[in-house]
């Protein structure tokens, strides 16, 4: 089992293993509500009843829903690094279309599979229906650490910013190709897939 990363959002860091997966436990809880019943039914109480778990515990680590939903993107985030790492392993270095490919590949599998992905995703929703910049800048700074050495790359403000761009242009068509289809427009993420190339060939190639 993984550990769960010490989310800003966490009231008190796990030390134990025994509090680490209780923590884990209240997670998948809580992602598997929000799929089943959305973000204004969820209740801390709902989540210590379906993780098996004191209502206590819960408030261990969270003083409301909204730090647990927190805490569940950044878990999200933290996954969603791993996953485009693991794929980036099996490409050429240097090779910026598969990198990518990796990137879109892995956060459309993420939101049609991942429980309660579809509701905060890395905290885009969270209020639902709120889109603050901070979880996109987020996850523009991480690809800009994570993707600099693959591509041989300086990670400074002029890739980040490029990546950031990137993201906020692929998150908006992502979110529209689900609107479309709940399980995600093919044509348009086909269009998404050719805009970030054709993006990115000006200052990658």
């Amino acid at each position: 089992m993984k550990s769960v990363p010490h989310a800003t959002s966490l009231r008190r860091a796990p030390v134990q293993r025994r509090s680490a997966e209780r923590l884990t436990r209240i997670l998948d809880a809580c992602a598997d509500l929000l799929d089943e019943v959305g973000y204004d039914a969820l209740s801390t109480r709902a989540v210590a009843l379906r993780a098996g778990v004191p209502i206590g515990s819960v408030y261990r680590f969270f003083g409301n829903k909204r730090q647990m939903a927190d805490a569940l993107a950044q878990r999200n985030l933290e996954r969603y690094t791993e996953r485009v790492t693991e794929r980036l392993k099996q490409a050429q270095r240097g090779d910026w279309r598969a990198a990518m490919d990796a990137v879109l590949d892995e956060y459309l599998s993420m939101k049609r599979t991942a429980p309660g992905f579809s509701l905060v995703d890395f905290g885009n929703q969270i209020p639902v229906g709120a889109r603050q910049a901070e979880p996109n800048t987020r996850v523009a700074d991480r690809l800009t650490a994570l993707l600099s050495g693959y591509l041989g790359r300086t990670p400074d403000e002029e890739l980040r910013r490029v990546f950031l761009v990137a993201v906020e242009s692929a998150d908006a068509l992502v979110q529209l190709a689900f609107r479309v289809d709940p399980e995600g427009d093919e044509a348009i993420i086909v269009e998404t897939r050719e805009l970030l190339r054709a993006y990115l060939g000006r200052v990658l190639d």
